[in-house]
């Protein structure tokens, strides 16, 4: 065989090597987002670090998970300072660009906050007109009727404390956030008695784990999304979803 063709096939089989034989930590980033991700005296907490971490265990693969802003994830992400971003929702333009894997982590329901001095009851679209509505930048909003309708403004907020700030300083009438994630964080601000949501949702999605394109990773990949269905169907499972359940929510 020639020397070009044996170097060749030398490269192609190191940069197939199973990504836990490298004995490398898989680096992923994320932004906090309690309670599926956050940190907690410092260190990585929430129910799908949790699960990330058991899954990556079982496939003997060290997880470094880094915090950092939504838009500086997405760039470390695209300039290959990170293996993967966990929790990511899963849309058909960031496909070509991210590996993702089959299984999501965890499900999420989009509602609507409110100040309770300033109630704005949201049943459907025409509800919001002429209202300003609190995002997050870079943020995805999977329902395209909320997403694009032109009857309301949208502003940021660089955090999702900033936006139940400005919430209840009136510089926006509501902010949307997952229900579980934004009832948490109005718990932990000690704002359960301002603030409530809508019960009609936005909409609901699931949020992943995704890699980059590379011949490791979609080995692992694979490999993650079949010992995720796995872990799924035990108790310690179940355990774990119930243990990051909701704070009770708001008295009416």
């Amino acid at each position: 065989m020639p020397l070009f063709q044996r170097q060749f096939i030398a490269i192609a089989l190191l940069c197939g090597l199973a990504f836990e034989a490298r004995g490398e930590p898989l680096r992923l980033v994320t932004e906090a987002w309690a309670p599926y991700v956050y940190q907690d005296n410092g260190q990585p907490a929430g129910l799908d670090y949790e699960i990330t971490r058991e899954v990556l265990h079982r496939l003997d693969i060290e997880l470094e998970l880094r915090f950092m802003p939504w838009k500086r994830c997405l760039l470390a992400f695209e300039q290959g300072r990170a293996d993967g971003i966990l929790d990511i929702f899963r849309l058909p333009e960031r496909e070509p660009h991210m590996l993702f894997v089959d299984e999501a982590l965890s499900e999420v329901e989009l509602v609507l906050f409110f100040a309770r001095k300033h109630p704005h009851p949201y049943r459907r679209l025409a509800d919001l007109r002429g209202l300003v509505i609190g995002i997050s930048p870079g943020y995805w909003y999977n329902d395209e009727a909320f997403r694009t309708s032109p009857l309301f403004s949208r502003e940021e907020a660089p955090t999702h404390e900033a936006n139940l700030g400005k919430l209840l300083r009136q510089r926006v009438d509501l902010v949307v956030n997952d229900r579980r994630a934004g009832l948490l964080l109005a718990a932990q601000l000690g704002l359960q008695g301002q603030v409530d949501y809508n019960r009609q949702a936005v909409g609901r999605d699931r949020m992943y784990l995704a890699l980059r394109h590379a011949p490791a990773l979609r080995q692992l990949a694979a490999d993650f999304a079949r010992e995720l269905r796995r872990f799924k169907r035990e108790p310690a499972h179940a355990r774990l979803q119930a243990r990051y359940a909701a704070p009770a929510q708001p008295a009416p």
